[in-house]
């Protein structure tokens, strides 16, 4: 990825506020325009796109190379088209975002899943090359998600976003939920899902309910509240996420990066997470096969990082002649939070995914 002299706006489109920001040469900078999200039709929201990054490209005063932003789905994110979003009721029937910033600004113009530029930031800046750095063995997949308002998603082959034909890779919020298949897994996998999970376990009602870091903090013993609800909460919320990304490894059998402002508390769910990850299935004998052909290790954890990286790599004779190959008996993929930040990771996984394709 060639980076000099790259010059790329960026977008954080938030619930709240929508956040300008620009990278250079693969450094995210502190110049920034903040303006409201709330607007009361799509003209007005359009314009403010276009008047945000309008003032940034003032306030740095250079020449732009391009614009690379996350913005909601369901899209068709090659061709920059938006279509019908929930929480933003005026884009409807489709609406050509990507066409729209390069008529004003001149520049290309690359839309993509927050998921999808927050695996794309990790692969490249983030935890793939910590893992690598430190393995002998050298990873090249990864699968990240988000844990937050929803249950997002992306994946990472060889440096490269895989997007799918319908710009609908990786969208794990639409695997069920195992306990109840009759849920979509982010019901649980959400603000909202472990805010549920307390109030159930508390005997809260909604409106009783604390936030997430203050459930926390319950759970650490650093705030007053039903510490063991707090927990069985936790608890629940990282066997589903095991579920999911056992399901999810299956297919991409990479290591898995988890950000947004839910991964802060791993310390009380990523454990049972990787149990789950590590289950075993019955089979019609009553003997058992692993969940996974390969096992996962809580890069969060020491002994566990540690048994990771143990280099298990046995040299093997190479049938008619006295060669000798490397060979790893064991499968092996870590399981870690995010290095960056999810906005960093999002901006730098923005930046590269338009220089590659300039």
């Amino acid at each position: 990825m060639k980076t000099k002299d790259n010059l790329v706006l960026t977008l954080d489109a938030g619930g709240t506020n929508l956040v300008f920001s620009a990278v250079k040469n693969g450094k995210v900078l502190n110049e920034s325009v903040h303006l409201p999200t709330l607007s009361g039709d799509l003209e007005e929201f359009l314009t403010k796109l276009v008047t945000g990054f309008t003032q940034l490209q003032q306030k740095l005063n250079q020449d732009i190379t391009a614009i690379s932003f996350c913005f909601p789905g369901p899209a068709d994110y090659e061709n920059g088209i938006i279509g019908d979003l929930e929480n933003l009721p005026f884009f409807r029937g489709g609406v050509a975002l990507s066409r729209m910033l390069e008529n004003q600004f001149h520049v290309p113009v690359f839309i993509n899943n927050d998921g999808d530029l927050f695996t794309l930031g990790e692969a490249l800046g983030g935890l793939l090359p910590e893992i690598n750095e430190k393995s002998e063995k050298k990873f090249k997949n990864l699968l990240g998600v988000t844990l937050g308002t929803g249950f997002g998603g992306g994946l990472v082959q060889s440096s490269r976003l895989y997007r799918g034909d319908n710009s609908a890779a990786a969208e794990v919020n639409r695997m069920s939920n195992f306990l109840d298949r009759n849920e979509s897994v982010e019901e649980v996998l959400s603000i909202r899902g472990l805010k549920f999970l307390y109030a159930q376990k508390a005997g809260f009602s909604p409106e009783e309910v604390p936030e997430p870091f203050e459930i926390y903090k319950i759970g650490m013993g650093q705030s007053e509240g039903n510490r063991e609800a707090a927990l069985e909460a936790w608890r629940i919320f990282g066997t589903v996420l095991g579920d999911a990304l056992a399901n999810a490894v299956s297919l991409t059998d990479g290591c898995v990066v988890i950000g947004g402002g839910l991964s802060g508390a791993h310390e009380l769910f990523l454990e049972h997470a990787v149990n789950q990850m590590n289950g075993s299935f019955q089979k019609k004998d009553h003997s058992r096969v692993g969940r996974m052909e390969m096992k996962a290790y809580n890069w969060e954890n020491e002994a566990s990082q540690a048994e990771f990286l143990k280099n298990e790599a046995v040299l093997i004779d190479v049938p008619f002649s006295n060669e000798k190959q490397k060979y790893f008996p064991l499968k092996k993929i870590a399981v870690g939070v995010n290095r960056l930040g999810t906005s960093e990771s999002v901006a730098i996984g923005a930046y590269a995914f338009a220089v590659n394709h300039l």
